[in-house]
């Protein structure tokens, strides 16, 4: 199954590189195309730390969906939105599938994963996984929210973070990657509750177009009125 296409930047290095040293040299003195090759040959500076880093661990049970899971970081000095990609998307999805991050801000994201039976009579745990996960990276401007086409509309500016492989665990069997699993699916679980939560309203109520009601003010307001009653059954 293939896998994504790499960008504009990519194509333009492959091309330069095909065309031989001489055009290669044209091409750089030719102004933008040459920036491109350049930019393309350069290491690419990371925006955001995965853990695991390259690897999505998840129990082996056959016919059934299950969970994995990734810390996403954002170790860059600005605003940075990500998108999660698969090259099965009936069968995997992630959540949230992507988002916005401020600087140091950290998300546990979940990963849901239908597991197939073996084939050719395949060992459980020897079958090899043809399914690939994506994470790509936008640097934006600042807070804003976050809608999937900010990819489209940029894409000469979309990095590639990691592509991680599907390892499969014994789900009987203990061993320190099960352990961390089952930890950092328990802490993206209370995440999620507490994003479903509405915030604590700190400051006073407030009731119909803007009026806010003092609890001081309305026990006073109920006070002068009884007063206002009993003034009249005097009279």
């Amino acid at each position: 199954m293939p896998l994504w296409g790499t960008g504009s930047s990519a194509r333009a290095a492959a091309e330069g590189s095909a065309g031989g040293g001489g055009d290669g040299a044209r091409t750089s003195s030719g102004g933008g195309g040459g920036a491109a090759v350049i930019r393309s040959l350069l290491p690419t500076r990371r925006r955001l730390r995965l853990d695991p880093s390259a690897k999505l661990f998840f129990p082996y049970e056959p016919g059934k969906q299950v969970r994995s899971a990734v810390r996403i970081k954002n170790i860059s000095k600005s605003h940075v939105a990500f998108k999660f990609q698969t090259t099965a998307p009936k069968s995997c999805f992630m959540r949230p599938p992507g988002g916005i991050l401020a600087p140091g801000e950290s998300i546990i994201a979940t990963v849901f994963k239908f597991v197939e039976h073996p084939e050719n009579n395949e060992k459980p745990l020897d079958q090899k996984c043809k399914v690939k996960f994506k994470i790509v990276s936008l640097k934006v401007k600042g807070p804003m929210e976050y809608v999937p086409e900010l990819f489209d509309e940029q894409k000469d500016q979309v990095t590639v973070e990691q592509i991680l492989r599907v390892v499969f665990l014994d789900a009987e069997c203990q061993s320190p990657q099960m352990d961390k699993l089952k930890r950092q699916l328990a802490e993206a679980e209370a995440a999620l509750e507490a994003r479903k939560k509405p915030p604590e309203d700190t400051g006073p109520r407030i009731v119909g177009e803007g009026l806010v009601i003092d609890e001081w003010k309305e026990r006073r307001e109920r006070y002068l009125a009884r007063q206002q009653i009993e003034g009249v059954d005097s009279v």
